[in-house]
């Protein structure tokens, strides 16, 4: 697997601009935990939009950075 900038965790896809490609909106938090070593403590099956929007955060990078 390629990496990306450094501090970056992976590979992340970029779109034709440049900028990161935003995570789907329709990606299951299990993935997320999974990828980033992460817990949320809620269902894995939960949706990142719904995760995003019970936090009040905008972004998964928000997300990521800010959960306690």
């Amino acid at each position: 697997m390629a990496t990306d900038a450094p501090g970056m965790k992976g590979y992340r896809s970029r779109n034709e601009h440049g900028p990161l490609r935003e995570k789907r909106g329709d990606t299951y938090v299990e993935t997320i935990e999974k990828q980033y070593g992460k817990d949320f403590g809620v269902r894995g099956d939960m949706h990142l939009d719904t995760l995003l929007e019970q936090k009040g955060f905008n972004s998964l990078n928000d997300l990521l950075h800010n959960h306690k």
